[in-house]
């Protein structure tokens, strides 16, 4: 545990992207003596429904990092037993059930990501199973008795599927509970998560002193948008940025946020200084400042956070040379097209889109052309979606702002 944090470095933690410190003071005084002098328990449940992250997770695994840069230590739970049942969070649905080789799949794919933030040295990792393949059913009972129905529906979800007339299981009540027991059964400090788990965060602070131990501390983190600028980021509606996206490909993304987005993603994303932040936004405002060259600086820092110092200043520089020269990208993939094909089919035979009706879209709205000379020749904008591809060794397709696929006979 470090010595003494600075009061400099407690502010940062507790408000550097934060939404909610539950107890503040009493956090600070834990952040400073620990807990009986020994390092906090910071624990951040992990669903291993994801295979896949974005950067949005990097939000709360950097805030995670922060804590063991003062000698705290992660405590990570594997929800392992609560994906067989299924989560409604976020969601007017429920998610369906997993087997357990899919959640182990998943969690050691989202641990290698994870890993890439938050130092693993400093990380107890832990599975649910531990506990709950020991529970019985007077356990699950007892359990559910710590809440009543009125109670669970103060949760947001669940009160606008009750509202709507949206079935809500019995077994999703459970969840909650489950994942407060875990704070129960890792005895843990503090609890981190983003702004759409605070209802299970407190339920586990409201379990702990049952059973006998100190309520641990919240913290959650604001949830940066996604790429439209407006909604959460999330895979399902196609505005996200993958964790493990190429450099050139992040960096791009990057640079089509939307400009008032872009205060949060330094906050959450970048270790640029509050002070130089707001000089950012008082420039701009005065108009002394271009916005684009604000973005540029957003985007390398949060490049260089997931790849390199040198990646990100190689895309900044294809980025310019691309969009500001007008140049074709260099690295551009081959795609190999035997006999004339729908340009629907190969957009999404190439991995442009992910549907159809998405490829039909975007040449609606003007996001598909073809340079059939290649990088030399101009291109000519593709707007009828029963449009038949030749096959044009060398040509270039275009798709949305920065896809791209070379013809190959």
């Amino acid at each position: 545990m470090k010595q003494s944090p600075t009061k400099r470095e407690i502010d940062h933690l507790l408000t550097r992207g934060v939404s909610l410190v539950e107890k503040e003071a009493d956090l600070r005084r834990l952040l400073v003596e620990g807990n009986k002098g020994e390092p906090l328990r910071v624990k951040l449940g992990v669903d291993p429904t994801h295979y896949d992250l974005t950067i949005g997770h990097a939000v709360v695994f950097r805030k995670l990092r922060q804590f063991q840069r003062m000698g705290h230590k992660t405590v990570v739970v594997i929800g392992d037993w609560t994906a067989r049942l299924g989560d409604p969070s976020g969601r007017v649905e429920a998610r369906k059930p997993l087997t357990a080789e899919e959640v182990n799949a998943n969690a050691a794919t989202y641990l290698d990501q994870f890993f890439r933030i938050v130092d693993k040295d400093q990380t107890e990792v832990r599975h649910q199973t531990e506990w709950f393949d020991k529970f019985n059913l007077g356990d699950a009972i007892k359990l559910l008795g710590f809440k009543t129905v009125a109670q669970m529906l103060e949760r947001d979800d669940f009160s606008k599927r009750y509202k709507s007339g949206i079935e809500i299981s019995l077994s999703e009540f459970m969840y909650p509970l489950l994942q407060g027991y875990d704070s129960v059964a890792l005895r843990s400090d503090v609890e981190i998560g983003g702004t759409d788990q605070t209802f299970n965060l407190l339920v586990g602070r409201d379990l702990q002193p049952i059973f006998g131990q100190p309520a641990q501390q919240i913290l959650t983190m604001n949830l940066i948008v996604g790429l439209d600028g407006v909604k959460k980021m999330g895979k399902s509606l196609d505005n996200y940025i993958a964790m493990t996206a190429p450099a050139k490909d992040m960096f791009g993304k990057l640079m089509s946020l939307p400009d008032p987005a872009m205060r949060s993603y330094f906050e959450a994303l970048t270790e640029v200084d509050n002070e130089e932040l707001g000089e950012f936004d008082r420039e701009m405002s005065e108009g002394l400042l271009n916005p684009r060259d604000v973005k540029l600086r957003m985007a390398r820092e949060i490049v260089a956070e997931f790849h390199s110092i040198a990646e990100a200043a190689e895309a900044q520089e294809a980025f310019i040379r691309q969009f500001s020269e007008r140049k074709l990208p260099t690295d551009i993939p081959d795609y190999h097209l035997s006999a004339a094909k729908n340009i629907v089919d190969v957009i999404v035979e190439a991995g442009l889109a992910a549907s159809n009706n998405k490829a039909r879209e975007l040449i609606k709205q003007g996001g598909v052309s073809l340079f059939a000379k290649g990088a030399s020749g101009d291109s000519e904008r593709i707007s009828d979606s029963n449009y038949t591809l030749d096959v044009i060794d060398g040509a270039i397709l275009k798709v949305g702002k920065r896809q791209y696929i070379r013809i190959k006979a």
